[in-house]
């Protein structure tokens, strides 16, 4: 089985800057290494909210690393720095709303300001990007609820194969 590559991205101005550690790009390894029983290694980086620059990273996660997911964190909200899914749309063939909507809808059991998220998925050549909120706690009721759809999308496109932890998540594909 071949090692897929995870792209983990975290957009912070004071994170980049070292005011403080990144839990949120943490919380999303610690998550994959729960799910993922597939062989898997991670391209990790911190930048600041700049849309130039977090559209140079995508590119380079997605065509250089060839990265078969990229998880991006942060930037998703109304702010005037939060600009990471306009970064996403920017180098994306194609956009996955869905994703957004069910992280939106997940959320909004737990906080009214999740209509304020703006997250978003979509398909840079033969990897899957996705965007997650900032919060940890958040990312993971949203990887709960839209990691079902990844490993079966991932196959869509050509990416690798994931193996989840039945367990602990459990990937839909369809019967053959």
């Amino acid at each position: 089985m071949k090692e897929a590559k995870i792209g983990i991205l975290t957009l912070s101005d004071r994170a980049s800057a070292g005011i403080y550690e990144d839990i949120s790009g943490n919380a999303i390894i610690a998550t994959l290494q729960e799910y993922l029983l597939s062989p898997w290694k991670s391209i990790y980086k911190v930048i600041a909210d700049e849309q130039k620059e977090i559209e140079k990273y995508l590119i380079e996660f997605a065509d250089k690393e060839e990265c078969d997911l990229i998880i991006t964190t942060g930037g998703t909200g109304p702010a005037k720095r939060d600009v990471t899914p306009e970064a996403t749309e920017a180098v994306c063939q194609k956009i996955l709303p869905g994703f957004g909507e069910l992280m939106r809808q997940t959320s909004l059991q737990y906080v009214p300001t999740a209509i304020l998220s703006r997250q978003t998925a979509g398909i840079r050549n033969k990897t899957l990007i996705l965007n997650l909120p900032g919060k940890p706690k958040s990312i993971r009721e949203c990887l709960d609820a839209v990691f079902p759809a990844i490993p079966y999308c991932l196959d869509l496109i050509g990416g690798s194969y994931l193996q989840t932890n039945e367990s602990v998540i459990k990937a839909f594909r369809p019967k053959s």
